[in-house]
């Protein structure tokens, strides 16, 4: 369960989806309301809502709507975007595919990003965009062609997702940060993240999880060593395992096992990630991953009667498909056909009986003879 939140449900001492640790959330029958990920992503989504006039170079149209404030001055701002040229639809760029949320500042941004700072700086926790951005405020009359590549005076079109913010007077990036300072962010985050899913505000937790996740990128945990990435990982972990743990109950199978895949990448006898993963692949119908998975688990945490209550189920479901088999193709070929008696030839029958008239005959004759 979230740190210094009362339990959300009980859950068997023994169970891994409850987990060792308070920092991770136990998930049973709540729903799950989080917005889906932007799908196919090949061209800018069609969207209806009004043309919002930000700056004259500026325009933004809502696609969902965000919650609380909107970021001040030198907040670090977390988005995912794609990008697209506005004349010959080429998408250019797109954190989603890539995985990787992308920091600015508002009004540290870079020259060719100075549009998007201005439209994600309009914008609220949560919400998603299209920003209609001039050439001016992007790329400018040069253009780039190396990456991204980007024609000279190119209107540009940005599907925008703000994920979340940190006010800092200072307007200090993740770059400029101790390590300290870094995990201490993150950490708030989780725990922010802890306090809205309590209050059933499963949206709002998975945005703060998602930025904790982000403090601590690969870049960042590259350089640590020691109690300090001991102490990274503390942070980061959690937040993956609470993510998986939603992603389940939202039926967000494959986004599950990636969260979970993260974990064991750094944990490999993480019970809990491989219980979570195990889960996802046996309702993705992977039977044996899942079974492997389970084994794993069980070898680490022997006693627990939720992992062995999985592979019960599986092998259940194996005997199931056997029967289910057997009758399928009891069915398909029929009984074994049983072997008739061979018809005797008629010409074979009349001489037998000849054979045996003369006998008879030649019989008689010799009685009366005698």
């Amino acid at each position: 369960m979230p740190e210094d939140a009362a339990p959300i449900a009980p859950a068997p001492a023994s169970d891994p989806t409850a987990g060792s640790s308070d920092d991770e959330i136990t998930v049973e029958d709540a729903p799950f309301a989080r917005t889906e990920l932007p799908q196919d992503g090949s061209a800018p989504p069609v969207v209806t809502t009004d043309m919002e006039v930000l700056h004259d170079k500026v325009k933004k149209q809502v696609i969902k709507e965000g919650h609380g404030k909107i970021p001040s001055k030198f907040s670090t701002c977390f988005v995912h975007y794609r990008a697209w040229v506005q004349s010959s639809m080429h998408k250019f760029e797109d954190t989603w595919q890539e995985q990787h949320p992308v920091e600015i500042v508002i009004g540290k941004e870079k020259k060719q990003m100075s549009g998007l700072g201005i439209g994600v700086g309009h914008m609220k926790s949560g919400e998603r965009a299209l920003l209609h951005v001039s050439w001016e405020l992007g790329y400018g009359k040069e253009g780039s062609f190396s990456f991204p590549n980007v024609p000279p005076s190119a209107d540009l079109i940005y599907e925008v997702e703000l994920i979340g913010f940190d006010d800092a007077k200072e307007g200090k990036a993740r770059s400029d940060m101790t390590v300290e300072e870094r995990i201490e962010a993150a950490d708030r985050r989780k725990l922010e993240g802890n306090d809205y899913f309590k209050e059933k505000k499963f949206e709002e937790a998975m945005q703060q999880y998602e930025m904790a996740v982000a403090y601590m990128g690969d870049d960042f945990m590259f350089q640590l060593f020691g109690k300090y990435r001991d102490m990274a990982l503390a942070v980061k972990n959690p937040c993956h395992l609470n993510m998986a743990a939603c992603l389940i109950k939202q039926k967000r199978f494959d986004e599950a096992i990636a969260q979970c895949s993260i974990v064991l990448s750094e944990d490999e006898t993480n019970v809990k990630a491989l219980f979570r993963r195990g889960k996802a692949r046996a309702e993705l119908g992977q039977t044996e991953s899942a079974r492997e998975d389970f084994l794993k688990a069980k070898k680490h945490s022997p006693e627990d009667k939720e992992i062995m209550r999985e592979l019960r189920s599986l092998a259940e479901q194996d005997k199931a498909m056997y029967q289910k088999q057997r009758e399928l193709y009891k069915g398909l070929f029929g009984p074994r056909p049983q072997p008739k008696p061979k018809a005797k030839n008629f010409a074979v029958l009349f001489w037998q009986w000849l054979v045996s008239l003369v006998r008879y005959l030649a019989t008689m004759f010799t009685g009366k003879n005698d």
